[in-house]
Parts: structure tokens; C-alpha cells; sequence
């Protein structure tokens, strides 16, 4: 399983809705392989969609994430007008790395 964020962005002056976690989450299909989809609103215009995805290597799983992201765009109305500035699986904090026992 993979996580790719997907960074959307709305026009000058547009805002997102208050329910569009719900639109999001109720826009996935079951043939877009998302097991999760965690929807954070970065301003009123600006909004990151973290897709957890099922594939076999990075690169599907960014291709799927943004193919689903783009569906979206024409399947949620209030999406429409919102285009992607960015996307890309985010990189863990060094915390995360296996430590060698001494």
C-alpha cells in the first residue's frame, strides 16, 4: 500500500465547500483500488488529498492517485474548477528509519 498526496488548488476568489470530505469520499470507486482517502483542507481555496493505494510499485500507485484525482475534478462539481499544482508520495520523517542495536 502506498500514500501520494494530491495538491488542488481552486481559482482566485472560489472556495471549497464545507462537506467536501464527503464529496470526495463518496466520488471513489472500488475499480480506483483507494483503500483510504484522507481529504485536509490547506486554506479555503487549497486542499491536499492523501489516496492510500493498492499497487505494485510506486509509480502506479502515483499514476492511479492522480488518474483518481482528475476523475474527481469532473465527477464532483464543486471540483470542477480546482486544478492540480502538485503530487508525489511524501517522505517520512528520519524517525521512521530502522536504527541499528549496538
Amino acid at each position: 500500500m502506498y500514500l501520494v498526496h494530491i495538491y488542488l488548488e481552486l481559482p482566485s476568489g472560489e472556495e471549497l465547500p464545507q462537506n467536501i470530505r464527503t464529496l470526495v469520499r463518496s466520488a471513489i470507486a472500488p475499480r480506483d483500488r483507494v483503500e483510504h482517502v484522507a481529504v485536509h483542507p490547506v486554506s479555503p481555496s487549497e486542499l491536499t488529498l492523501g489516496f492510500y493505494l493498492l499497487a505494485d510499485a510506486l509509480e502506479e500507485a502515483e499514476e492511479r492517485a492522480l488518474r483518481t484525482a482528475r476523475r474527481l475534478l469532473f465527477s464532483v462539481p464543486q471540483l470542477a474548477t480546482a486544478r492540480p499544482t502538485g503530487a508525489g508520495a511524501p517522505l517520512m520523517p528520519l524517525a521512521f528509519e530502522p536504527q541499528t542495536v549496538d
